[in-house]
């Protein structure tokens, strides 16, 4: 049985592999692992959610599709729930409930895009963003990484990579992997090269919900849906990453052929999904802000800490969950750099090269996992003496 060589040439998902490194393995108690790998909040959602949730399973209705689109009334609550975070919304018939902001991805580049086409995306990019490209037949077009800037986007260099190809940019803010947020004033100018070349500025927020200012200003517009789509993710934002609350928005238009896919690729987000992400959507504001006030505490802990340790690492960019650093071998990749300290200093992370070509030299550390007690045992891995010769 021969396997499609688009899937062949993807890279294997990176979190899998670098939690595959300590597989089996046993950690002393005064030298416990320490996960900076993956992204995702370690607290639970509260227990009033859980209880609702709990409540709804006893519903038979529970069991059964909801519209391929998603209930009405969530989508309506995910509306006030916008209007609240952007002070400006998209109707219920621009949103689409998804599997997840990756599932978004797919209908989102399904419908822009047939095999040959290209997307302009910007370095270090969200690693399932290029491996869902090529897995489409679709060519990922790098826009450079400037560690001067954070690797925010540079509109002149944007400009020169579009080519009768392209069908659209695809950006993520707040950067996963960097942490930085791109301000709303150049989402505007992004928004306005859009329009003037007729392609789709997408956008995943994944981890808007952890920012202090409102992130743009398009859902002001009345045009903001011509060539603007929008992938969401409440997972990050409700605690929800198991149950997969995510969210496409564009025009209605858009979502009507969005859902000849969803159809056909999974019905409908499930229905508990559904009640959990209208409770959060309508009752968890304070503790949204709560939790989002914890992680910048922690990333300015961290960064404080990493700052004035003076190790060899260099931090290049951090903001929200994350931190880019440089590592200090030039002759490794970051693939060997982050296999190093996991063997040598129980610390995970993901090295550079998962988020595009030519980042060798950088990691990506994610707060999701590490409380502030932990914070200066972290550090200290990263001041520690490294034997390069294993």
């Amino acid at each position: 049985m021969r396997i499609s060589s688009h899937i062949q040439q993807i890279q294997t998902p990176p979190i899998t592999e670098v939690k595959s490194w300590i597989a089996g393995r046993q950690f002393p108690t005064d030298r416990p692992l320490i996960d900076l790998c993956q992204a995702i909040p370690d607290y639970p959602p509260p227990s009033a959610l859980i209880e609702a949730i709990k409540e709804g399973l006893a519903e038979p209705l529970t069991f059964k599709y909801s519209p391929d689109e998603g209930l009405f009334e969530v989508r309506q609550a995910v509306c006030a729930w916008y209007q609240r975070r952007y002070l400006g919304a998209p109707t219920a018939e621009e949103i689409c409930l998804t599997i997840g902001a990756s599932q978004a991805f797919w209908l989102a580049i399904c419908c822009l895009c047939q095999p040959g086409d290209e997307v302009i995306i910007q370095l270090p990019a969200y690693f399932d963003h290029p491996m869902g490209l090529q897995a489409l037949g679709i060519k990922p077009v790098f826009a450079p990484f400037n560690p001067a800037t954070a690797g925010l986007p540079d509109l002149a260099a944007l400009k020169t990579l579009l080519t009768p190809k392209t069908r659209a940019i695809l950006l993520v803010t707040p950067s996963n992997p960097t942490g930085a947020v791109i301000p709303p004033q150049l989402i505007e100018q992004l928004f306005a090269l859009a329009q003037q070349t007729g392609i789709a500025l997408i956008l995943d927020e994944t981890y808007n919900a952890f920012i202090e200012e409102t992130p743009h200003q398009l859902f002001r517009r009345t045009d903001w849906n011509d060539h603007f789509v929008q992938i969401a993710s409440f997972g990050k934002t409700f605690a929800l990453t198991g149950l997969r609350c995510g969210a496409l928005v564009a025009s209605r238009e858009f979502i009507a052929q969005a859902l000849k896919i969803q159809d056909s690729m999974c019905v409908c987000q499930p229905r508990p999904a559904q009640q959990a992400l209208a409770y959060g959507c309508r009752q968890l504001d304070s503790w949204v802000a709560d939790n989002a006030e914890m992680m910048r505490r922690r990333h300015d802990l961290f960064r404080q800490g990493f700052l004035e340790a003076k190790t060899d690492f260099e931090m290049v960019a951090s903001g929200s969950f994350f931190a880019w650093v440089r590592h200090p071998w030039p002759l490794l990749s970051g693939r060997q750099a982050a296999r190093m300290l996991a063997d040598q200093a129980n610390l995970i992370c993901l090295p550079g090269e998962a988020f595009g070509p030519g980042l060798e030299p950088y990691l990506r550390l994610a707060f999701g996992n590490i409380g502030e007690a932990q914070i200066p045992q972290a550090i200290e891995r990263f001041c520690q003496k490294f034997d390069l010769r294993q």
